[in-house]
């Protein structure tokens, strides 16, 4: 009987309509004070680290004009990043709810946030 309430339950949330995550309100919330509202760089902080900021404008472009998913997430997220780097590891704290992509599991947010900078490439 336990079982078949856990299905249940289960079964019902997976049909709750969830509410799209705001890429563009993340990264005005999370990214801007670095990056800017324009997300070309803030000077005044890139000064206060002493490290230059990059222009998440040109992340495709500095790629042959291909944005990688993967790798943008992997940033965000602080996987594969160094010790010089100034960057939060937005991995450590609470991305949303999991979502799946084709058959990967990936935080609602952070791949909310991906599509918003794929969506500012110039």
């Amino acid at each position: 009987m336990r079982a078949t309430i856990v299905l249940a339950t289960l079964a019902l949330a997976a049909c709750v309509e969830q509410k799209p995550v705001d890429g563009a309100a993340l990264f005005a919330e999370n990214c801007a004070s670095c990056h800017g509202a324009d997300a070309k760089g803030d000077a005044e902080m890139a000064a206060a680290l002493g490290k230059s900021i990059p222009d998440l404008t040109k992340i495709a472009a500095r790629n042959g004009g291909v944005f990688d998913h993967d790798a943008v997430m992997s940033t965000i997220d602080g996987l594969h990043r160094g010790d010089d780097n100034p960057m939060p590891e937005f991995g450590d704290g609470d991305l949303g709810e999991t979502i799946m992509v084709g058959r990967t599991p990936i935080p609602a947010e952070l791949f909310a946030l991906a599509n918003y900078l794929h969506s500012i490439q110039e």
